[in-house]
């Protein structure tokens, strides 16, 4: 049977809808950022299905865990990764892993350890570890984006998936720069504000603000990148805090798979990662961007609130606390021994808390 003029007319519209559109640089970018968004929410992109990166990383957690888990779980059940989910938010102003010679010490890098330095490399570790979205190979992701909703729309911008290990890039692409846009990185906080004479600190905000820049600000550090221009409230530096062990983090209890040392598992952070014993137990100062949202804190999830958090930091050596996991390089004389008084650190708190996004002008 002969095509009648409508159906080649049907056909020629189709193909013409799904090849490459002309795009500007700007609207080239914003519909990256939305395939990365959709990348980012769909549930389809594990295996079995229901696991998106949501799950760990949520926007009403500044997207770290929403449940506020001590480590986050699988699609698989029961299995567990071995840290506390940080926030992604403003992560991805974070540069590559670089030892500082002129320091003598390790900066930068993504997760706790520093172990990937880019963030396309970083979002490659989630989609195939067996203990969180479990995607057998790059084949198998591109194939659930092949079925998507939303695979329209990747066509118009980056056209048909013809070279999976090339599909795979774009996909990892346009979740990067959806992790890079104002969807995670707002600088809506009072903070913000304050900097652009917007904002006025209460009493006790303003006496944080003045501790903080005393006793926190050298890790957590308040100049603006070179770069970005952005104050990040991190050194992107490497510390061991002296943080006790975690019993209750269900890594030690994971499949054998994932942890085949069950409960002598030791968590040695950038020392891993760098080879060097000197490194152990340390590990990337977190940026303090909505950090009343993230609990729990540190690398695995042993304090359960920011009160309790500051307070350790106050007070660690007080002898109140279990015994650290590693304590050969705890650093002293940073923290531990800060001597604030209780009104001290709920101003810093009070202070930490103008750090997070959606404050509204007055």
């Amino acid at each position: 049977m002969s095509l009648t003029f409508f159906s080649i007319a049907f056909i020629l519209i189709c193909s013409f809808s799904v090849r490459k559109k002309k795009w500007t640089p700007e609207q080239l970018i914003e519909q990256k950022v939305e395939i990365g968004r959709q990348l980012f929410f769909d549930k389809a992109l594990s295996n079995p299905d229901g696991q998106s990166c949501t799950v760990c990383h949520a926007p009403k957690t500044s997207f770290s865990d929403p449940d506020h888990a001590v480590v986050s779980e699988g699609i698989l059940d029961g299995f567990f990764v071995n840290r506390n989910s940080q926030t992604l938010a403003y992560s991805s102003f974070a540069p590559p892993l670089k030892y500082d010679e002129k320091a003598g010490v390790w900066r930068g890098g993504f997760f706790w350890d520093g172990r990937s330095n880019t963030l396309e490399h970083q979002l490659s570790g989630p989609f195939f570890n067996v203990a969180e979205m479990n995607n057998q190979d790059t084949a198998m992701l591109v194939n659930e984006l092949k079925e998507a909703p939303y695979y329209e729309k990747y066509k118009s911008v980056y056209g048909k998936v013809k070279d999976k290990t090339e599909a795979y890039n774009n996909m990892i692409e346009a979740i990067a720069l959806f992790e890079g846009s104002s969807f995670l990185n707002e600088f809506s906080s009072k903070y913000d504000y304050f900097l652009l004479g917007k904002a006025t600190f209460t009493e006790e905000e303003e006496r944080g603000r003045k501790l903080f820049v005393a006793r926190c600000a050298t890790c957590h550090n308040m100049t603006p990148q070179t770069v970005s221009g952005a104050v990040l409230f991190t050194d992107y530096g490497y510390h061991n805090l002296g943080v006790p062990r975690n019993e209750d983090n269900p890594f030690y209890t994971t499949d054998s798979s994932v942890n085949p040392l069950g409960s002598s598992a030791t968590d040695f952070g950038l020392g891993a990662v760098v080879h060097d014993e000197a490194q152990n137990g340390k590990f990337r100062t977190p940026s303090l961007r909505n950090v009343e949202y993230t609990a729990p804190y540190f690398h695995n999830g042993y304090f359960e609130t920011l009160q309790a958090t500051v307070h350790f930091i106050n007070t660690r050596n007080d002898g109140h606390y279990a015994t650290p996991e590693l304590s050969a390089t705890i650093e002293a004389g940073r923290t531990g021994s800060l001597n604030l008084s209780e009104e001290e650190e709920n101003a810093i708190l009070a202070f930490l808390k103008t750090l997070s996004d959606g404050w509204e002008i007055e």
